[in-house]
């Protein structure tokens, strides 16, 4: 008698957060793709649902609680066997997880994140609730064969994990621990598997990309591991992300001005510009290092785009304050900018500060800040109308393929809508800007 084939364990993957969290999902997927188990689209339907969540600010703990409920909803109406909670919120807080939401299998904390599959097979077999927060995050990470969730011609290489900086908003040090790099080989290794699996574009990702390689006291050593990547065959852009201000140093600039490979583009968070919050913020900047900083990268590179993220609302902005952001914003001219309301984050110091700004007067001048990017965006674009640009596919759909030119970062930035596409994803195209959609930009190949 033929004996019945048994079932193989179903595992639906859920990554919310950053792209250091998607770099963890990314290793996690492939551990569970190795241990055997079959990796579903439908979540809502597995055996189990992993939930890669954040925990930086309030917004992004709420969107975390909300998957983790919805999941344990549909597990006690027996659709989902078992809901494991992995990342940044069970590294915050812990088991504490357990009673903000009854039904959670298993807490997993970063330390952790390369035993999942032995943590799915645990929990499937025992009945009640574990955590796994033993071994702690200050490991240095190898994120070596991943399955990736991005389209599989671009790709995230996280060079370092955690932040020695003390910003007194930020959750980032508790959560992850203390900087450390990852050895030079270790990340040419890893840049190589992604570019021979197909990625063209690596996105260079850290809490603090610019003090990669001080710990292990290698002079340069930014400039010098892009440089090493340039030499990759096959890979045709690099793009820097997460650059602290004060530690962009004449070296890096130059390096990137004269690289055929690393796009002049960067992200660089300035948080803001009025001195005294900086110092209350405990950022070492001040508002003339920034608009120094600004010129000589434009000077260096004219063609430079600058992304950056402000904070509005921190204890004790007032009024005149947030104007001196205002203008700075209007004569920085930012091609893309994020704003975020200050969130009182617990065991952060700028939640025990005094005078505490409203939700109310947060919500005005966030909506004032971008109202003015706004403005500065759409004057970018429309100024790009009729420049060629080069345009890296994304995706075809129904004729019309959505890419980006070296400008635009992918996820989190515009994009560029290209009609009639000839090229498949992957492909780099010579296009013309055609019109504007917004923040987007319409383009024709050519």
């Amino acid at each position: 008698m033929q004996r019945k084939k048994r079932k193989k364990v179903t595992v639906g993957f859920i990554s919310l957060g950053c792209p250091k969290n998607s770099v963890d999902s990314e290793r996690m997927l492939a551990e569970i793709a190795q241990a055997g188990f079959v990796i579903t689209a439908e979540p809502d339907t597995a055996d189990v649902v992993v939930i890669n969540t954040c925990g930086f600010i309030a917004p992004a703990k709420a969107e975390s609680l909300e998957a983790i409920r919805h999941a344990v909803e549909h597990k006690l109406s027996g659709a989902i066997k078992k809901v494991i909670v992995a990342g940044c919120l069970p590294e915050r807080e812990g088991q504490q997880l357990f009673n903000q939401v009854d039904g959670i299998d298993a807490v997993v904390g970063l330390g952790q994140r390369d035993n999942i599959a032995g943590i799915i097979k645990k929990t499937l077999s025992h009945r009640h609730p574990a955590a796994y927060l033993e071994q702690s995050a200050q490991t240095i990470p190898d994120d070596r064969t991943r399955l990736l969730i991005t389209p599989s011609h671009w790709a995230y290489l996280r060079i370092s994990e955690g932040c020695n900086h003390r910003c007194s908003f930020c959750t980032i040090p508790a959560i992850r621990g203390r900087f450390r790099s990852k050895p030079p080989e270790l990340v040419l290794s890893e840049a190589g598997e992604l570019v021979s699996a197909g990625v063209v574009e690596l996105n260079i990702i850290a809490q603090d990309s610019t003090s990669y390689g001080r710990d292990l006291k290698i002079k340069n050593s930014l400039a010098g591991l892009i440089s090493e990547l340039e030499k990759i065959t096959g890979l045709s852009w690099i793009r820097l992300m997460y650059l602290y201000p004060t530690e962009i140093d004449d070296k890096l600039i130059e390096t990137i001005a004269e690289s055929e490979k690393i796009v002049h583009y960067l992200d660089i968070p300035i948080q803001h510009v009025n001195n005294k919050i900086l110092k209350a913020m405990r950022r070492p900047d001040s508002k003339d290092q920034l608009k120094r900083l600004i010129e000589k990268l434009r000077g260096a590179m004219p063609d430079i785009v600058l992304r950056t993220t402000v904070i509005v609302g921190f204890p004790g902005e007032s009024d005149q304050q947030f104007v001196e952001l205002l203008d700075f914003i209007k004569w920085a001219q930012f091609d893309a900018l994020g704003s975020f309301k200050f969130y009182a984050e617990s065991g952060t110091a700028a939640a025990q500060m005094p005078n505490q700004v409203s939700e109310k007067i947060k919500q005005k001048r966030l909506e004032e800040l971008m109202l003015t990017q706004q403005k500065i965006a759409f004057t970018k674009n429309k100024n790009r109308i009729g420049s060629q640009l080069t345009c890296l596919v994304d995706c075809v759909e129904n004729k019309d393929g959505k890419g980006r030119f070296y400008g635009q970062a992918p996820d989190i930035d515009s994009i560029c809508i290209i009609k009639n596409c000839q090229a498949r994803p992957g492909e780099f195209i010579n296009a013309k800007v055609i019109a504007t959609k917004e923040y987007d930009l319409l383009v024709e190949q050519i």
